[in-house]
């Protein structure tokens, strides 16, 4: 591993703890150059999702771009950091678990809204008024509706 610091490949391992519920290591180096400290991650090497495009392209997986929709839809909820994570640790880990290796994005948005509408309400609305593209506000106020007749339809 070389050093970030000084470009040299010899470092000594400090400290290495579990990370990610046992699914990562994480190592604390020491450079024997400029003894300067930093940390890497050593992860099990998975078989990349792709994710199909709703224009039919086909991208790699990308865990930060669910993170930032999602962090988007809880601006100013209280929905804390590690709750945001717990979910898209939760769906990655369950779309790596599967037998396809290729997924729709409507089905990863589906498993995002069923986890934010379990979460916070508001933070459901607002990920699905951009997931499903609402049009106008009808399209906007049915959705509303149609979680409340949930809501009343559980007590």
């Amino acid at each position: 591993m070389n050093c970030p610091f000084c470009g040299q490949f010899d470092s000594k391992v400090i400290d290495s703890r579990p990370t990610d519920e046992g699914q990562a290591i994480r190592r604390r180096r020491e450079c024997n150059a400029c003894q300067k400290r930093f940390t890497t991650y050593e992860k099990v090497e998975e078989i990349p999702l792709i994710v199909i495009k709703k224009s039919g392209n086909r991208e790699a997986f990308n865990r930060n771009k669910i993170l930032k929709g999602i962090i988007r839809a809880c601006e100013k909820r209280p929905v804390s950091l590690k709750e945001i994570q717990l979910i898209v640790n939760d769906l990655e880990k369950t779309l790596q678990n599967e037998m396809e290796k290729e997924v729709p994005t409507e089905r990863i948005g589906l498993m995002v809204m069923d986890a934010l509408k379990e979460l916070d309400e508001v933070a459901y609305v607002r990920f699905a008024s951009v997931y499903r593209e609402f049009k106008d506000l009808n399209t906007f106020m049915e959705e509303l509706k149609k979680i409340l007749r949930e809501k009343n339809s559980e007590n």
